[in-house]
């Protein structure tokens, strides 16, 4: 059998640096050309789904539109706010959603959150205060 799974596909759904509304609110505004990746069903605003942290903590997440409007400004919600104040995030943190595709075309997440060292050198938050 063949060590790699050619059917599943691994990409980043979403990356941002943190703004300080991000990191203290419950909810952090994503990037429009991310919204692809969190399939919002038909008749729905949001898509709910499960994100696995670097300790494969559970987080549940929402990704909402607006239902009027020109413009959508897809944001993120559920446990957001927990999960910003549990790894301690501050404005210019990078949070970055991994998104696998299975051959069935299932969708599992990982949410990683960085800080910058020094000079582009980024970290996991959760080795930071080490």
């Amino acid at each position: 059998m063949c060590p790699f799974n050619l059917l599943e596909m691994e990409q980043v759904a979403m990356e941002k640096s943190v703004s300080r509304s991000d990191a203290t609110n419950n909810r952090m505004e994503l990037p429009m050309e991310s919204l692809g990746n969190f399939p919002i069903p038909d008749g729905h605003n949001y898509f709910e789904f499960v994100a696995m942290d670097m300790g494969d903590r559970p987080w549940e997440f929402k990704v909402s539109v607006r239902n009027e409007g020109k413009y959508k400004k897809p944001w993120m919600s559920g446990q957001w706010g927990s999960y910003a104040h549990e790894k301690s995030l501050k404005k210019g943190d990078r949070v970055k959603l991994i998104m696998q595709v299975e051959g069935n075309g299932v969708r599992s997440y990982r949410i990683t959150a960085e800080r910058n060292l020094t000079m582009g050198v980024w970290i996991p938050v959760e080795e930071y205060a080490r």
